[in-house]
């Protein structure tokens, strides 16, 4: 059965497509959570919507349109978060509302948009991954990894503390652009298979999960892309078996392991902690002795 599902040419493109996804959206979701912006994913989704609308009126690609309407709507969203007086919550509830209501909107106007389209990418579809859609999110993927790898060390650093990175040098506005611009590439990555209302869970939860068992950044972005691709794919082969939504099985799928991940580092936090209240322990009572020690010497 494995070899039938692999030898059908749309489950070869959702999988090609799975893989992109679950590299790509833990990438990029892990600096979203250090900069507490777990949920511009959402935002973003929202806005993306009406650039797949307007890609349906205007008879052009959904994804390549999508992907410039939510560009320009991330980098609309920094710049407010950055210069204007109001709150980044305030910006993101914006996006969410505007944008979904333009797709929604744009997609009834136009001819060749109906409600099954508005589902696949709402909420996935491995059916209806095509070829130009592949080639299409093969080169943003690479866009994404580029930049999430190549450019690490500089966007933790702008992730973690804006301040310290202003004064060490960093053009941190450029780069708080840079990741704005990057997480809106990815939502356009991941809507073919995740869709674009569960597209944020794929770059949150698995980042939530490798932090379970993880303080380190580097072993937390790899855990994060390992977990976040064994998610994608079991999703996927999933839906293909039982015919379900490959968006919602993959999330659950994500938010199964982080429980597991959960259940599994409490005691071995607990653990942790008794081992250092008892070396403290030790610690302390050694060094009464050593005094005793000292003070016989001198005398």
């Amino acid at each position: 059965m494995i070899t039938e599902m692999l030898q059908a040419p749309f489950m070869q493109r959702a999988l090609i497509a799975a893989v992109l996804v679950g590299i790509t959206a833990p990438a990029i979701g892990i600096y979203l959570v250090q900069r507490r912006q777990a949920l511009m994913g959402d935002g973003i989704g929202h806005i993306a919507m009406t650039g797949v609308g307007l890609g349906f009126l205007l008879n052009t690609s959904p994804v390549w349109m999508a992907m410039a309407v939510s560009a320009v709507g991330a980098v609309a969203m920094e710049l407010v978060r950055s210069y204007g007086k109001m709150r980044g919550d305030l910006a993101l509830a914006m996006l969410f509302y505007g944008g979904m209501a333009g797709g929604v909107l744009l997609i009834n106007l136009s001819s060749t948009g109906s409600n099954a389209n508005l589902s696949t990418y709402l909420f996935g579809s491995l059916s209806t991954v095509s070829n130009s859609d592949v080639t299409a999110i093969v080169v943003l993927a690479a866009f994404v990894i580029l930049v999430t790898v190549g450019l690490r060390r500089q966007l933790f650093a702008v992730s973690q503390d804006e301040e310290f990175a202003r004064v060490t040098g960093l053009p941190v506005r450029a780069l708080n652009l840079l990741i704005a611009v990057t997480a809106a590439v990815t939502v356009t990555v991941a809507m073919r298979v995740v869709g674009l209302l569960l597209v944020s869970a794929l770059m949150v939860v698995p980042v939530a999960a490798a932090q379970q068992i993880s303080k380190s950044f580097a072993v937390t972005f790899t855990l994060a892309v390992v977990i976040g691709t064994a998610v994608t794919l079991t999703g996927t082969v999933t839906s293909y078996y039982q015919d379900v939504p490959p968006g919602a099985t993959i999330v659950l799928c994500a938010i199964a392991v982080f429980m597991i991940l959960t259940a599994l580092a409490t005691p071995l936090a607990r653990r942790r902690a008794r081992t250092v209240v008892a070396a403290e322990a030790s610690c302390a009572a050694e060094i009464p002795l050593a005094r005793e020690s000292t003070d016989s010497v001198k005398v």
